[in-house]
């Protein structure tokens, strides 16, 4: 079924029950974080917030510290109700530096202290509300972790620095398998720039050297996340990580994006422009790209995008006028990343608030994700899927079918383009199975809630699930099966249940007939037909879901 997500989000906007109200029969993200469906028990997370600025309000406690003490709260109770390892923030940190004559970090500080007491860590970089020489001292000061020193390490090791002037301003530590890389491009602690410059623009560019050594030196079973205050491309903001506008520095820019790109850095995420917003960025002959994520406000101030895109980038998906977190889930090379947000407690748009609702509700808005031994595809609107093949340790999977068929844009009607990933993991814990573990993201409606059409407390509900249709063959192990159990339907594609189950994976899609064929797949099979090909050794499904899946005896 297909539906437009202006029509749905309209629906959803009505009241509280949203959809529910509607008779439609629609699948949801599940509620459980992506933690409790990791597919080892090794996996671990941390969490990703962005810029808490306050200026206005009726407590006291925020006015004078402009920071948003409330907002800080809510997120961070999150943080360890997820069981977070540790927590960054991608600057403005605060609105003001100084508030009557008296100096404001220290409470962003303090508004840690429920995170540590919990075990988890905090790991800031610094933004332009808080870009002087003074706050270059005082942020290492007040957050010493970011010096490896401290009781709030939360596991933090092999901590990096690009030179002395940088120490604890830019910085990259390791985590398990996650190494994780901070740039500073504000006024140093000496009062000085780049070049002696008098703006601290380019104060990227110094760097380079140090941040392409540090992506370098990662080992090839290791995650690498690059994380700033300004972003590659803005949406509102056009001052950049590069420069003070996006044709800055073009050569220090592309070596940037080049030098991640080629050291697989997973993604580049930013804050400054207060919104959701995930694309594919290149460099100017595109032939490196790496994909970006603009965080959503934690702050009083909701951005709308402006034009000027400078050719380079290529939207996914764009949530407006909310307020989010990112829970990143480390589960051996996979990662999956979930948004969460919530209404602003006014009604849908760009508002200024200067109160918060008395609670805010957090939505799961979009789960999507990578893997080290996995591919990533960029399928833009109504490309075929078939572009989406990846083989692990001798198996093969393979889109046989399926058009991305999204007809939703961005706020500047830019067109969507899905990226689609897959990942493998071993499948020794699941009984009777026959191939590894194949995960694919990215093949869900793009999320899009930006309309300043809509009103009411938005979002009210989780995001839809429903993907394109399309057909999936996986491989499998030959010597696994008996021909008996081939010819009866009883091998097939799995996927799990909301109990964990690993069930024939068509009883999980929205719609469709459940039909087994012995034989290999044909363009005419519609939703819910699976089969199993013994000529080629594969198992095959026609699918409107993204999952974990596995060829098995069910």
């Amino acid at each position: 079924m297909n539906m437009d997500r202006r029509e749905l989000l309209k629906i959803g906007g009505a009241s509280a029950a949203g959809i529910a109200l509607s008779g439609l029969d629609l699948p949801w993200l599940r509620l459980n974080p992506a933690m409790a469906d990791a597919l080892s028990d090794d996996a671990w997370c941390f969490g990703v917030m962005a810029d808490t600025q306050w200026k206005r309000s009726d407590d006291e406690n925020e006015e004078k510290s402009t920071c948003a003490l409330r907002i800080i709260d809510a997120l961070n109770k999150q943080f360890i109700q997820h069981g977070c390892k540790y927590v960054i923030q991608v600057g403005d940190l605060v609105n003001d530096e100084e508030k009557d004559g008296a100096r404001t970090l220290h409470y962003r500080a303090d508004a840690c202290q429920a995170l540590y007491d919990a075990g988890v860590g905090f790991y800031p970089v610094r933004g332009n509300h808080e870009d002087s020489a003074q706050a270059a001292v005082e942020v290492p000061d007040l957050f010493p972790q970011m010096l490896g020193q401290g009781d709030n390490l939360a596991g933090a090791t092999n901590f990096s620095y690009p030179f002395k002037a940088l120490e604890g301003l830019s910085y990259s530590f390791d985590v398990e398998n996650v190494r994780c890389v901070f740039i500073d491009q504000f006024v140093r602690p000496d009062g000085s720039n780049y070049n002696g410059e008098a703006r601290y623009d380019n104060n990227l560019l110094d760097q380079l050297d140090w941040v392409e050594e540090t992506l370098k030196s990662t080992s090839s079973d290791q995650h690498t996340f690059v994380f700033a205050h300004k972003n590659l491309i803005g949406q509102n903001h056009k001052d950049v990580i590069s420069g003070g506008d996006l044709t800055a520095n073009p050569t220090h820019r592309d070596r940037f994006i080049k030098m991640m790109d080629v050291n697989g850095v997973g993604y580049y995420m930013g804050g400054h422009d207060h919104v959701h917003h995930r694309s594919i960025v290149t460099d100017a002959a595109q032939e490196y790209n790496v994909d970006q994520i603009i965080c959503s406000s934690n702050s009083y101030k909701f951005y709308t995008p402006r034009t000027g895109d400078d050719g380079r980038e290529f939207p996914v998906c764009q949530e407006l006028y909310t307020i989010g977190f990112y829970i990143v889930t480390v589960d051996g090379p996979r990662v999956t990343v979930d948004f969460y947000s919530a209404s602003h407690g006014q009604d849908y748009g760009s508002q200024r608030l200067e109160t918060l609702p008395s609670e805010l509700t957090f939505y799961l808005r979009e789960r999507f994700g990578y893997s080290l031994n996995g591919g990533h595809f960029a399928v833009e609107r109504n490309e075929s899927y078939t572009s989406v093949t990846s083989t692990f340790e001798g198996y093969a999977a393979k889109i046989l079918r399926g058009t991305n068929k999204n007809s939703e844009t961005d706020i500047l009607g830019r067109k969507l383009c899905k990226t689609v990933n897959t990942g493998w993991a071993e499948s020794s814990s699941v009984s009777m199975a026959g191939s590894p573990i194949l995960t694919l993201w990215g093949l869900v409606d793009n999320l899009s809630l930006y309309d300043e059409e809509l009103s009411g407390k938005l979002p009210s509900s989780n995001e839809p699930t429903v993907t394109d249709t399309y057909a999936l063959s996986l491989s499998y192990n030959r010597r696994k099966f008996r021909p008996s159990h081939l010819v009866t339907g009883r091998v097939a594609i799995a996927s799990r249940n909301e109990e964990k189950q690993w069930v024939n994976a068509v009883e999980l899609n929205s719609g469709g007939t459940s039909q087994f064929v012995y034989g290999p797949w044909k363009e005419s099979y519609g939703l819910g037909t699976y089969g199993i090909d013994p000529k080629t050794g594969t198992a095959w499904a026609v699918l409107n879901q993204e999952s974990d899946f596995v060829v098995k005896y069910i």
